[in-house]
């Protein structure tokens, strides 16, 4: 049978009818041929997934950046009737959970000979496309009839089918569960490269480096027109094998409109590091010149864990009082880096949208904070899904976003998404169990059904406010920026609205000289006297205290001002998914979207410097109105110790204090990377989109947190 393409009984030559009993199907997952190309580039991260009767059985490792891979994987089974085939999928891995469908075949049992191993080639096809060439796919099949105990056979086969009696996928078996879990914690700073090859007409270059480790991927910033750049950045991965692994670097050279140049890779073994130290990296590059520096420390992983409902660490005393006491105030500067700690429990979801054709859907829910990703199993044909599940992770930014997202997953596609919540960290409301209205996928509006999750939150203050002063953790996935005409004019009427309030309060002290209104002149000329004759430095930060305390005292007498501005937000992304669907109907009209990729980069430049420009405004305004009291309070801190600071201490010994310190920080650490306080303070402000994407939904009073409906497949 070898060079068979898709094995189907013949016609001409039928098998005897396969008697009742067990079969043992072995197989062996060769290797794959001129697969599919589902990467930008160029290549594919493939995988492959076995079923029988629409349920998954096995699943290969993921071979990375590769259109023929070779994996060499063996899976037995254990088959009770040889009529239904064996389904053959295979998926481009992406970490976003979007994988990419890459073709599929059927192995048709029946026609397979007892007792030899056969070589089987199967083609892989779209059934939405079957003119194209997916590729192909080598196996080695064995079916062997079995004997004995049939009872104790099927009992086997359905153990390792792994599938329970209420349609639940018990995909975070043991096996699955430690997957997900990850032992530590890879922190790696990219400091410097030195005496690179030079790629560009000028004699320079202008590189990146993109790290990968397993699944995890990251991409520095690219620094321009140099053979020597200074990077300076600093993120983590997760460590899941304890044994450590390997992590994969590659410097690129950044062409616009071209394919970048590839300058030099190496590549670093974690076995040999010494856990919880800091280790200097000189690495020099193969297949390029220089050398690359980096900063790596292992360290382990507090408290991340999926467990059942009934498995729950905080609900158990001397836990608590233990994990209580590791925030405590009195253990505010051990291990600056573990702020907290967050327990999120995922109950269920009703009313969900219906993704398959059956109208029913088979819906997972992914847990994400920051770069951390949890998810649940999958509860099939049901619209009233419960998972009963605990999920832990560490908090290093009290600032993060949860994000809870449901997803139906596809047998021949990527998973559908089916809504959405973002709640802040400083948001929750400890231990109280909530409804919470799904969202779109811009967090903008509501779609169709409700999640029920009960959050804890437990964290040092002290730390929460010193980590709020150094930079934001970057995500190493995020959407591709696209070029979107509602979206650079949503980003303009922004910058129109802070432009607009500052030409405002300029009319109105214009109007002071004016004399438009001769009371307001005169109480404006006295105030100016008075100020200009008594001003010492220290009353700036003074001034900003009292326009904390002002706004203070309008929301505790009930006139808050946030609603109106955050309405007037509002109004500008209303409908922003069917301008997305108008913008795309224009496009095809009158060519307008293709006018705007010809010169995509400059758009995208625009479109986030505009955002840039809006979101800073909203965030200066949006500390001194309360939308987060924890900064506002840390603003008032922080002022009030200014505030003594100019008054008690002559100014030059201030801006000497300052630029002694600027002096001298590349001599005390030579690898620090450097920040701006103010702005890594203002990045945790949220801005007046993030206010709307945060805001939770009105959710129906039948949606009960203790009304449990009932859990029908439909």
């Amino acid at each position: 049978l070898h060079g068979i393409n898709i094995v189907e009984p013949s016609n001409e030559e039928l098998p005897p009818p396969s008697k009742p009993g067990m079969y043992q199907l072995d197989i062996v997952l060769k290797k794959g041929n001129n697969l599919a190309i589902r990467d930008r580039g160029g290549t594919s991260d493939p995988y492959v997934k076995f079923k029988i009767a629409g349920k998954e059985i096995f699943r290969s490792k993921t071979i990375h950046k590769n259109l023929n891979p070779v994996w060499d994987e063996k899976v037995s089974l254990l088959v009770e009737s040889l009529r239904e085939p064996l389904y053959v999928k295979v998926f481009d891995y992406d970490f976003g959970l979007q994988d990419d469908f890459m073709g599929s075949a059927y192995l048709h049992l029946e026609s397979l000979e007892h007792q030899r191993t056969l070589d089987v080639t199967l083609d892989l096809k779209d059934p939405h496309y079957p003119n194209h060439d997916l590729g192909s796919l080598e196996l080695a099949v064995t079916l062997i009839p079995k004997e004995g105990d049939f009872r104790e056979a099927t009992m086997l086969m359905r153990r390792s089918w792994k599938r329970s009696s209420k349609y639940q996928s018990l995909r975070l078996s043991d096996v699955h569960r430690k997957a997900q879990l990850w032992r530590g914690i890879v922190s790696i700073r990219l400091i410097e490269a030195r005496h690179l090859q030079p790629m560009d007409a000028n004699g320079l270059s202008d590189p990146y480096v993109k790290f990968r480790m397993g699944d995890q991927k990251y991409r520095s910033k690219t620094i321009p027109k140099t053979l020597n750049p200074q990077w300076r950045e600093q993120f983590d991965f997760h460590l899941y094998d304890e044994q450590g692994g390997f992590i994969d670097i590659t410097i690129w050279d950044k062409d616009v409109g071209k394919k970048d140049d590839f300058m030099g890779r190496c590549q670093v073994d974690l076995s040999v590091l010494s856990k919880e130290c800091t280790h200097r990296l000189d690495l020099p590059l193969e297949e390029g010149e220089g050398t690359l520096v980096l900063l790596v420390t292992l360290t382990a992983s507090a408290a991340v864990s999926i467990a059942d409902l009934s498995v729950n660490i905080l609900d158990d005393p001397h836990e608590r009082k233990e994990i209580l006491h590791r925030y405590s105030l009195l253990r505010s500067f051990h291990n600056i880096k573990d702020v907290g700690l967050v327990q999120v429990k995922v109950i269920r979801a009703e009313g969900l949208m219906a993704a398959d054709v059956t109208g029913k859907s088979d819906p997972f829910c992914v847990v994400e904070l920051s770069n951390d990703r949890l998810q649940t199993h999958t509860v099939y044909k049901n619209l009233n899904p419960e998972w009963n599940k605990v999920f832990t992770f560490n908090v290093k930014d009290i600032h993060s976003v949860l994000e809870v997202t449901v997803y139906d997953e596809d047998r021949d596609r990527s998973a559908d998404f089916l809504g959405k919540v973002a709640i802040p960290l400083l948001n929750i409301q400890n231990g109280e169990r909530k409804a919470y209205a799904l969202k779109s996928k811009e967090l903008t509006g509501p779609t169709k059904g409700v999640i029920f999750l009960e959050i804890d939150v437990i964290y040092n203050v002290v730390k929460a406010g010193m980590r709020t002063l150094i930079p934001i953790e970057q995500k190493y996935i995020e959407d591709e920026p696209r070029v979107s005409k509602q979206l650079l004019l949503q980003n303009f009427n922004r910058v129109r609205r802070c432009i607009m309030l500052l030409i405002n309060v300029g009319c109105y002290i214009n109007s002071c000289f004016e004399w438009e209104s001769p009371q307001r002149s005169i109480c404006a000329f006295l105030l100016f006297v008075l100020v200009v004759w008594n001003f010492e430095l220290y009353m700036v930060p003074l001034v900003l205290l009292m326009l904390l305390a002002w706004n203070y005292i309008l929301i505790a007498l009930g006139k808050d001002t946030r609603h109106g501005d955050v309405q007037a937000v509002e109004d500008l992304l209303e409908d922003e998914e069917e301008d997305f669907d108008r913008d795309d109907k224009d496009s095809e009209r009158k060519g307008f979207m293709n006018k705007l990729y010809a010169i995509q980069d400059v758009c995208i430049s625009v479109q986030n410097a505009l955002d840039e420009v809006a979101s800073c405004g909203e965030r200066i305004k949006n500390t001194f109105n309360w939308t987060v009291p924890f900064l506002s309070w840390l603003s008032i801190v922080a002022l009030c110790a200014a505030t003594l600071a100019v008054y008690f201490i002559p100014l030059r010994y201030i801006v000497l204090a300052w630029g002694v310190n600027k002096f001298t920080k590349k001599l005390r650490d030579p690898y620090s990377i450097d920040n701006n306080e103010l702005l890594d303070f203002l990045s945790r402000v949220p801005s007046d989109v993030q206010v709307i994407q945060y805001q939770e939904l009105k959710v129906e009073p039948s949606h009960s947190p203790n009304k449990r409906k009932k859990n029908n497949p439909g």
